[in-house]
């Protein structure tokens, strides 16, 4: 996909998935968890923003803004399950790689991962 990127005239890949089986400790710790989400960021290349964070309930929902889009991740601590979305506009960005971090950093014993090229020649 690297060469077929470069050409495009808007970039954009989407990874998001489920974690299940996580650290339940770390799904309620919101400050852990921007820690987290700042840190998946620089892993995928991208340039944070703005973190805002909010806890409901025992979870919490974090969104960072980068510039090149989006990070979320929610969480239900009482499941032990999270939801992550990875949303890069730049060739120079690997969401991919910013998702695996979280599911490392989480660890989740299994999880899904779906890809969508949201890419586009005009």
């Amino acid at each position: 996909m690297g060469v077929e990127l470069t050409l495009r005239k808007v970039i954009g890949r989407h990874v998001y998935g489920n974690l299940y089986d996580c650290d339940e400790d770390m799904l309620k710790d919101e400050q852990a968890l921007r820690e987290m989400v700042k840190n998946a960021a620089l892993e995928g290349n991208m340039t944070v923003l703005d973190i805002k964070s909010w806890k409901i309930g025992e979870g919490v929902s974090v969104v960072a803004i980068v510039l090149e889009s989006h990070i979320t991740v929610h969480t239900w601590p009482e499941y032990r399950f999270a939801t992550v979305d990875v949303y890069s506009c730049g060739a120079h960005t690997d969401p991919e790689r910013a998702f695996d971090y979280i599911v490392n950093k989480l660890n989740a014993r299994r999880y899904t991962k779906n890809e969508a090229d949201r890419s586009s020649d005009f």
